[in-house]
């Protein structure tokens, strides 16, 4: 978090560009106070958006700082999202109407989803006839109304039509990652709904960082941060 306030800093200077040794940046970067407070509340609300209950409310009795939302609701959001992993659709839909039934009601988009994500289980389950037949009664309507939900209705149905569908050109609609993109789109909507952000702060905070890094390199020599993962400093190379 100091290394993005001190970048940020730097390049609103428009300084020419220059060397800067890693002993003069760490002594720069010290002189940046961060307040511990901001860091737990940056801490806790990833625990909170991204659903981590337990190390939430462990976090909570360890370093005092308050959720912004009641812990309660994470275990509830967690349950729906899980259901959507594990291909229970129906399942998630009615934990979701159970939480709030607006949700659904007034973002026709995701509901769109929820029900195109229970095509594909019953494709890939292989009820053809009982696929054929929720595709028509549930989804074709639908469709009819909204032309990128028909564009999606045909690309899933699509999967009928091969016999192989691992290597079919729609085949990514049965991949884990396609229940991951419905699970995130109702956990977003469940959040917004609690009048919560839907994204944690700290990854928005990590993309600023390599922004930042990167409008630098115009201007200065310096100790980059590559690997985000240990943020550690590089020594600056002079080419």
């Amino acid at each position: 978090m100091a290394q993005v306030t001190f970048l940020v800093k730097l390049i609103m200077r428009g300084s020419s560009k220059k060397v800067i040794t890693k002993e003069d940046w760490e002594k720069k970067l010290n002189d940046v106070k961060i307040r511990k407070e901001d860091m737990n509340k940056l801490v806790m609300n990833f625990l909170v958006t991204e659903g981590y209950v337990d190390a939430a409310e462990k976090f909570r009795m360890e370093s005092g700082t308050e959720p912004d939302i009641d812990l309660a609701t994470i275990t509830d959001r967690m349950a729906v999202k899980k259901a959507v992993q594990c291909g229970n659709v129906e399942d998630a839909i009615e934990k979701v109407n159970d939480l709030n039934p607006e949700i659904l009601d007034t973002n026709p988009q995701l509901f769109f989803h929820l029900q195109q994500q229970r095509l594909i289980e019953l494709i890939r389950n292989g009820k053809v006839e009982e696929a054929l037949e929720f595709a028509q009664e549930e989804l074709a309507p639908r469709g009819e109304e909204n032309q990128s939900f028909l564009e999606e209705l045909e690309r899933t149905v699509a999967l009928l039509a091969f016999e192989d569908v691992s290597n079919c050109p729609v085949g990514e609609l049965l991949d884990m990652s396609q229940r991951l993109k419905t699970a995130s789109e109702v956990n977003a909507a469940i959040l917004t709904s609690q009048s919560h952000e839907k994204d944690p702060k700290l990854p928005s905070l990590l993309k600023m960082l390599v922004w930042a890094q990167n409008q630098l390199d115009e201007k200065a020599v310096y100790p980059r941060i590559n690997d985000l993962s240990t943020a550690k400093l590089e020594d600056p190379s002079i080419s």
